[in-house]
């Protein structure tokens, strides 16, 4: 049998019988929720395929729901969620982003509300905004608070890096490549340019994410830049 015959090809990609995980990293950018007469929540217009019984429910934001202020303020389908509930195999990503998945054993993490991929229905979101125009600017308008016990599942452009926080060594990031960072770490906003100059551009370079204390901050090799309405 040639390498490059269509039955080669669909041995080389076809999904793997045996994994019956929760979630699964079916490949590095694809993740496969194994749902059994289960829900759960995944980004909403992630879903790329799915084998079973499965019903979709969409929602208007995070499952905690929020007022319309924030509502008006986010373009795009960064903020909504979709919940996915039945017995199958659930096919989800995001713009071809690597997938990474946490297991929460009573522990909280801080993430880009963009790179939430999916959470079991037993983590706990809750949204916190950055008070500052500059969070506006940089397209980090909001960050998840995700708390419990279970599964989640972030993105991320390239491979990711870790960076330690220690009460000697704080760590500034580019809100734009900032990715997630332990639940205990509250970031602070650092810019040196005038309101007026800030107003003029929308690039991050110009104030940056403090994080100080003890914990870690996730980045990634890439700076997501988000729409926001005017």
């Amino acid at each position: 049998m040639s390498k490059y015959s269509l039955e080669a090809f669909v041995n080389e990609t076809k999904e793997n019988p045996h994994e019956r995980d929760y979630f699964e990293l079916e490949k590095p950018q694809l993740l496969e929720i194994n749902l059994n007469n289960q829900s759960v929540w995944t980004k909403a217009g992630s879903m790329v395929g799915y084998i079973g019984n499965i019903q979709f429910e969409r929602q208007g934001m995070l499952s905690g729901g929020l007022g319309n202020l924030l509502k008006k303020a986010i373009s795009g389908e960064g903020s909504k969620l979709m919940k996915a509930e039945g017995t199958g195999k659930l096919y989800v990503a995001d713009s071809g982003k690597k997938v990474r998945i946490l297991y929460l054993n009573n522990e909280a993490v801080c993430v880009n509300g963009n790179d939430v991929l999916a959470h079991e229905q037993s983590i706990k979101s809750d949204i916190t905004m950055l008070k500052s125009i500059a969070g506006v600017m940089s397209g980090g308008l909001f960050q998840v608070r995700l708390s419990g016990t279970g599964h989640i599942a972030i993105t991320t452009h390239g491979d990711p890096l870790t960076l330690m926080v220690t009460p000697d060594n704080p760590v500034f990031t580019d809100p734009n490549a900032t990715v997630a960072w332990s639940g205990n770490l509250s970031p602070e906003l650092k810019t040196n340019v005038s309101f007026k100059s800030l107003l003029g551009r929308g690039s991050g370079e110009e104030f940056q994410m403090k994080f100080s204390g003890n914990g870690w901050v996730l980045i990634q090799p890439y700076e997501e830049v988000y729409t926001v309405e005017k």
